[in-house]
């Protein structure tokens, strides 16, 4: 399918800026595919696609007033949006395996040995390193948001306010960490 900036493009992005959801719908009908492939073939993962898409829906929904038709076309400044969001994600990628790799050697969990009993003791030291295989399976940014609230006792809206993502992506990310965690713990 060729991309076309057309008139039509501009309407919607005028719209858009007036706060039409049907406008923004219309726009993410027409683009979201090429920019999902485009951060797919980035990043290698659905899941982090799927979000760099509504990422850039998002923004595009908080800043069409912005949009400078003499600076970019439409296409061009949504391509550029998504290239942009794609490159942090990779780039946060790289420090949270290196946050990650820190916090699980530095940082063990402690448990409570004195009062376990051998037995006990060798059974939650097993379970912590199931768990810290399986965390090293998750995407990243899984990773620090179930950190961030199970390891560090943070609410959702906390862990949205320090990292400064939505509350939506906190929940989202929050919801597949644990389901792909379940998953990955059910076959050990």
């Amino acid at each position: 399918m060729t991309v076309q900036n057309t008139s039509e493009d501009l309407v919607l992005i005028h719209q858009v800026a007036e706060q039409n959801q049907a406008a923004l719908s219309m726009l993410y009908d027409r683009y979201a595919g090429i920019i999902y492939a485009i951060a797919y073939k980035m990043l290698g993962s659905v899941e982090e696609a799927e979000e760099v898409v509504l990422d850039v829906f998002d923004q595009v929904w908080r800043t069409a007033a912005k949009y400078d038709r003499s600076r970019s076309r439409v296409d061009s400044w949504l391509f550029m949006q998504a290239r942009s969001r794609t490159l942090d994600r990779l780039r946060k990628r790289q420090r949270q395996a290196k946050v990650v790799e820190a916090s699980t050697v530095n940082a063990p969990i402690e448990s409570d040995t004195k009062m376990a009993l051998p037995e006990e003791h060798a059974l939650i030291q097993e379970r912590r390193d199931l768990v810290q295989v399986a965390m090293a399976q998750i995407p990243p940014e899984q990773q620090q948001v179930i950190e961030l609230a199970y390891f560090q006792g943070l609410s959702q809206s906390e862990i949205a306010k320090q990292t400064g993502l939505s509350l939506g992506t906190v929940k989202t990310r929050i919801r597949l960490g644990l389901s792909k965690l379940r998953g990955i713990l059910d076959q050990s």
